[in-house]
């Protein structure tokens, strides 16, 4: 009998080499052996079948046959050879097609976290790059493979680049340059036809064997695009293509623990040392969640296009369109319970395109057709923290209004700066958006000034998300007991107790300096009662009686408490007046009829506070 190698099967059947050695361990492949580390197959050997997912008896009753050889789907495999040969694949892969037109030198896309980005890269590396494997296979049943023969010569034509910095998240610049050198040490390291290469000269050799040593410099290892870009080029006889997956991921970090100035210096010349006027260019492309802003990231870029959630273009590569889910639905067996799946998963809008969130999207259908918040807790967002912690008024009152369901209205900016990204509720929204938090309620609209869009939740899971992540970061600023005894004390209307749980609050997690002025103390009391909003409908700075109050509660039971407070605030100098400043307060809502509009709501009981604040410092009046 002739036998075969597991390469050979894997070309052969059309599957992955991985694939084809477990059959084989599994016992699926009559005839085959294994003699040391090598399997051996029977050349007859045909493809094993198969095997059958099982499906739950419906709740219309009566079971549904096990489909055999229906394919699995894929929840968090990010390599495009193991999910298009292996699993249900949606196919994106005119997003190919469509980069070659263009001819932009290098691309950049936006999108929220989980939308298919890595999955993207993975596939414009298995397309673009020469190999020794002939990935054409990969490709000849894909949509971009009808297009042509000008695209299909430029499968397998490119050395390729790829980098993904997905994982460089550590508190310090050092451990983070030490993590971003071993990211682009194993790129050099995939790329062993250097070594040994006689087109290059001794001093290519050389940066290659510091590379593998760590002995470069910072300024060295910012040439590490660069010179990798021009070494694959020579060897090769033909530009590199540089593909680069979460670009932003360091420094988002850098905002957060504070060395944003010494990533983004590093970043900038990594980035233009690779992707500016460099000749051995074929052409990059670059995903993350942000445009970080030109005049701190991509100074000099000018080859630089971007492409957001407001851009039509490319606006179905990334997620899920309503004719590819209910695709999907019908392959699973689950074209009935469309409805379900739209209200919990659709409702972005990118460009003018619907958009299904991919990720829960796959995780429905893999727990046969269990809705729930899928997308929640699957990375970190410290910067979304960051931005809690710190709202002023008008943000955080039109963060409740979005957890209420409510469309808010904010001026968009795009080119995010991370320095000033708690610096208004632009940079806040914008980043809602960019993030996957928001999504437009309609087209946004351009004007001489900037760009205006209504802004909303975009389903039922983002919903939840709100009610759980976002109320969980603004309950982690402090143990859960003293956001409890806050809660405890505004129901009973116990001003001893808020004051109490106010202070403790205020003396564990906020500087001297922050409390200067009431504004502070406005956006730090919305933070926390934000965690009521399931039982309170909630406002702030609205105008009612005779002027403006600051932060009211409506209940949706009326069986609890109508809540309505002011706040007043002096510097570390008046500390002494807190009390007289706290009776002012209550006075100034008595005085001014803020109470009407809950009384014309036929709200029974209302509660009234006059809070007074200094530094650490709190006096709280209730009646």
């Amino acid at each position: 009998m002739e036998y075969i190698s597991v390469k050979e099967a894997s070309e052969k059947w059309k599957i992955t080499e991985r694939v084809v050695r477990q059959y084989c361990m599994d016992g699926r492949v009559p005839g085959a052996f294994i003699t040391g580390k090598t399997w051996n197959i029977p050349e007859v050997a045909e493809k094993p079948v198969r095997k059958p997912r099982k499906k739950p008896v419906p709740e219309t009753g009566g079971a549904v046959p096990d489909v055999i050889g229906r394919l699995p789907v894929s929840i968090g495999n990010t390599s495009y050879i193991e999910v298009s040969s292996e699993c249900y694949y949606v196919d994106k892969t005119l997003l190919i097609r469509d980069l070659i037109d263009d001819r932009n030198m290098v691309t950049l896309f936006t999108r929220p976290r989980r939308f298919g980005k890595t999955l993207a890269v993975s596939m414009l590396k298995t397309f673009f790059e020469k190999s020794a494997e002939d990935t054409s296979r990969y490709f000849k049943d894909k949509k971009i493979w009808a297009c042509g023969e000008k695209y299909r010569r430029m499968q397998g034509a490119f050395p390729v680049i790829t980098l993904t910095f997905k994982d460089v998240k550590y508190d310090s610049w050092a451990s983070s340059r030490e993590a971003i050198w071993l990211v682009i040490k194993d790129e050099y390291k995939r790329h062993p036809e250097l070594t040994g290469s006689s087109l290059l000269d001794d001093d290519a050799k050389d940066y290659i064997a510091r590379m593998e040593s760590g002995r470069l410099s910072d300024v060295e290892l910012s040439r590490a695009l660069l010179n990798l870009a021009h070494m694959l080029s020579v060897h090769h006889g033909t530009r590199t293509v540089i593909l680069i997956d979460e670009y932003d991921t360091p420094i988002q970090q850098g905002y957060s623990k504070g060395f944003c100035g010494e990533v983004i210096a590093f970043m900038r010349n990594l980035f233009s040392g690779g992707l500016k006027d460099n000749p051995d260019l074929a052409f990059g492309v670059l995903t993350g969640i942000m445009r970080v802003s030109k005049e701190n990231l991509f100074s000099g870029l000018n080859n630089l296009t971007v492409f957001t959630v407001l851009d039509e273009k490319y606006s179905a590569y990334f997620g899920f369109t309503e004719e590819e889910v209910r695709e999907m639905a019908a392959y699973y067996h689950r074209a009935g319970s469309m409805d379900e799946v739209r209200a919990w998963y659709d409702g972005y809008r990118f460009g003018n395109t619907r958009i299904y969130n991919p990720w829960s999207v796959t995780n429905y259908f893999a727990s046969d057709g269990q809705a729930k918040p899928y997308w929640a807790n699957t990375s970190d967002n410290e910067i979304i923290r960051d931005i809690l912690s710190g709202l002023d008024p008008e943000t955080a009152d039109d963060l409740l209004k979005v957890m209420q369901g409510e469309e808010i209205h904010a001026a968009l900016d795009m080119e995010v700066v991370y320095p000033g990204m708690a610096d208004g509720n632009d940079t806040v929204f914008s980043f809602l958006l960019l993030a996957g938090y928001l999504t437009p309620a309609g087209k946004p609209e351009e004007t001489e000034i900037g760009t205006f869009a209504a802004l909303r939740l975009p389903n039922t899971e983002m919903r939840r998300v709100y009610n759980t992540e976002v109320l969980g970061w603004i309950r982690t600023q402090q143990p859960g007991s003293v956001i409890t005894e806050i809660e405890k004390a505004v129901y009973l209307g116990d001003g001893k107790r808020l004051q109490e749980a106010l202070r403790k609050y205020m003396v564990a997690t906020i500087s001297f300096h922050d409390g200067a002025a009431e504004g502070f103390y406005h956006g730090m009391v919305l933070g926390l009662v934000a965690s009521l909003s399931s039982r309170y409908y909630i406002f702030s700075n609205r105008e009612a009686g005779e002027g403006r109050f600051d932060l009211q509660m409506e209940p949706k039971d009326r069986n609890l408490p109508g809540i309505l407070m002011e706040f007043k605030a002096v510097p570390g100098s008046g500390q002494d007046s807190l009390a007289e400043l706290a009776e002012e307060a209550l006075r100034q809502i008595a005085a001014r009829g803020y109470d009407r509009e809950l009384e014309m709501r036929e709200v029974k009981h209302i509660v009234r506070y006059g809070i007074a604040f200094s530094g650490k410092k709190v006096e709280v009046r209730v009646c």
